[in-house]
């Protein structure tokens, strides 16, 4: 994490300007303080033009900014975006299904452009707007939201909440008026108001999944799938002593040079594991290992460790490897290994599910080859 972050607010907004205002004011009254570097509102034509005819019209900003020494710039054109429908036309309001699609896909791309700075931090607000508005900017937040993200929803007292004359606490009291819902009109003092602002826990994937979806729709559905992928697979464990493999409730006996040589690729995952905060691997390569870093002499003696575990009571079956190969196993032996274990555990697995997760795998990196398997590093055992 940085040092100091760029302060980014994000709010959705539709027919209570106030929450902008209300949640700006909450933040600039934390301990320690937050105040914005960007504001940026997700909102319709019809809310913009209302946040222009109260925020805007009012100089609300430059207001607060002078009561409370709160360094603030004013809303601009390029404060808002604003959602279109399929032929780039500026929506009024978001009631059909295609509308709602639209904020979704708004929404998303913004939250996932703005979220690529990993210098900046994102303080979301889900206070305004429609209903499907807020769910939307906290889903978008789940699916590229980073540890020091936040997401807020802004409380005020029940007789000020959307009250069209209340904007903020001011230090100096001001009566306004609320009218009630049996007519009768209401004299409040602001100095009886309370803002406060409650900071909503999500689930952050993050970094955790690579997505390339464009619209909301795909990116759930891609995520769905990703989840599945990693939770549906059986552990696996192996067993040294019995030179056997379990994948769940399945059977697979290798010999003990391939057993041997299928442990390291599995222990590799945690090994040269580049991402230890992260719980599921995913789509992860970065432990994967070269030829030449495959077909070494420390490589050798790493599978001659596993091998020794086999052969516990014949030590000089191990220390054959050892001499047989003295500067490593080379590529083309390690290649036809490769060959053999997947032969193997295809045809006693029998499973055409889930054999990708569990056979070593070949991907370009780096400009060349590296080998390795693709199941989850917290599905594998090795006894």
């Amino acid at each position: 994490m940085v040092d100091s972050f760029k302060e980014i607010f994000i709010f959705v907004a539709g027919a209570t300007p106030q929450i902008i205002t209300e949640t700006v004011y909450a933040l600039a009254h934390c301990e320690p303080p937050v105040y914005p570097e960007e504001i940026h509102i997700i909102t319709t034509e019809t809310g913009r033009r209302r946040i222009e005819d109260t925020i805007v019209r009012k100089d609300l900003f430059a207001l607060m900014s002078k009561e409370f020494n709160i360094p603030l710039k004013g809303l601009t054109s390029e404060s808002f975006i604003i959602v279109k429908d399929s032929q780039g036309n500026p929506l009024e309001d978001i009631r059909t299904e295609e509308e709602n699609e639209a904020i979704g896909d708004t929404i998303t791309s913004f939250i996932r452009e703005k979220s690529k700075d990993m210098k900046a931090r994102l303080h979301c607000s889900i206070a305004g707007g429609r209903k499907t508005m807020s769910f939307y900017l906290g889903a978008a937040l789940q699916l590229f939201g980073r540890p020091w993200d936040k997401l807020y929803h802004v409380l005020v007292s029940p007789e000020f909440e959307s009250n069209p004359e209340f904007f903020y606490k001011p230090k100096k009291n001001k009566v306004i008026e609320c009218r009630m819902p049996d007519g009768t009109v209401k004299r409040l003092n602001t100095k009886d108001a309370e803002i406060q602002l409650a900071e909503l826990s999500f689930i952050r994937l993050g970094n955790k999944i690579s997505l390339h979806g464009k619209g909301f729709r795909e990116l759930v559905a891609e995520s769905q799938k990703e989840i599945d992928i990693a939770t549906m697979q059986p552990t696996i464990r192996i067993n040294l002593a019995e030179r056997v493999i379990h994948i769940g409730d399945k059977l697979i006996e290798m010999i003990p040079m391939h057993l041997s040589l299928y442990t390291v690729f599995l222990m590799q995952k945690k090994k040269y594991c580049k991402h230890l905060e992260r719980p599921y691997c995913f789509d992860c390569t970065d432990c994967y290992q070269s030829h030449i870093e495959l077909s070494d002499r420390p490589a050798l003696e790493e599978i001659v460790k596993y091998h020794r575990q086999i052969y516990k009571n014949q030590p000089l079956k191990s220390e054959e490897l050892l001499n047989r190969w003295k500067d490593g196993m080379g590529i083309d032996v390690i290649r036809q290994g490769i060959s053999k274990i997947n032969r193997t555990i295809k045809e006693q697995l029998n499973d055409e599910t889930i054999l990708p997760y569990y056979s070593i795998v070949t991907v370009r990196k780096y400009s060349s080859s590296r080998y390795g398997v693709r199941v989850e590093k917290g599905k594998i055992r090795v006894e």
